[in-house]
């Protein structure tokens, strides 16, 4: 019997997820990376200074350096050619965070990000999480920013141990934050909320941050599914911060209330 269409292509995304692997580079990436339990490691590159460097980090990720020279370090490794690699390149598999409602059960603070895909953004509002104390950073499988070592290298080590948990449908992973209890606040240009009032208004309820990409800023049923639009306020008769920079102050508002 024929397998039906859906079958087929659940199984082929199945084998495409078991097969993906990551490269991380530089000094602290792969460190970080090396010191995580949680990741699988395939492979560590690196030249003879970069493993003297990690000589403390190598026997906790329990793989083997191949050591190479520098200069043809990019025969051994599929990086960009401006890819700071600092001699260090390690292959993984991709994080498994486990399920939202796992990570976020009885948090306070996540954030959730509408199609950003800039990696640098991504990683930039991963450390920010990670220093205001958010449970997740939420984003769309499609249309965000997927894990890679141009991610990782901005992260500054916080995609180690910040979970960034992508999922099929945001508005989907909205309501079922919003079940936990979880406030929804989108944070847009035009809204006339300011933040402190909105969060003045969420009280003593857990809170989502949601942040739409630079440009376009929130879907429209990203907009309809959030409990309020809100801005951050800014001087004189314009203003703008990119999204890592919106998602910084936001979190930090949000993590001192």
């Amino acid at each position: 019997m024929k397998k039906p269409a859906w079958v087929i292509e659940k199984e082929r995304s199945k084998r495409a997820a078991a097969a993906e692997t990551v490269w991380l580079f530089g000094l602290h990436a792969v460190r970080d990376a090396l010191q995580n339990p949680a990741r699988e490691k395939l492979r560590l590159v690196c030249s003879k200074n970069a493993a003297d460097r990690l000589a403390d980090a190598i026997p906790a990720g329990g793989i083997e350096p191949e050591i190479v020279d520098v200069r043809k370090f990019d025969k051994h490794v599929p990086l960009s050619a401006d890819s700071v690699h600092q001699g260090a390149a390690l292959e993984v598999k991709p994080l498994d965070w486990g399920a939202l409602k796992d990570v976020c059960y009885d948090a306070r603070l996540v954030v959730l990000l509408d199609r950003v895909t800039d990696p640098h953004n991504v990683g930039a509002v991963l450390r920010s999480a990670e220093v205001f104390g958010a449970a997740a950073v939420i984003a769309p499988h499609r249309h965000s920013a997927p894990e890679t070592g141009a991610l990782a290298k901005t992260a500054s080590g916080a995609l180690e141990r910040q979970p960034y948990l992508r999922v099929k449908n945001l508005s989907d992973a909205m309501e079922e934050l919003r079940a936990m209890g979880f406030r929804l606040l989108g944070l847009a240009g035009e809204a006339k909320m300011p933040l402190r009032d909105a969060l003045a208004e969420a009280g003593a309820e857990p809170v989502a941050l949601v942040l739409g990409a630079e440009g376009p800023g929130l879907r429209e049923k990203t907009r309809e599914t959030c409990d309020r639009l809100t801005r951050i306020p800014f001087a004189g008769e314009f203003g703008s911060l990119n999204v890592s920079n919106a998602a910084a102050v936001a979190l930090y508002a949000a993590s001192s209330r």
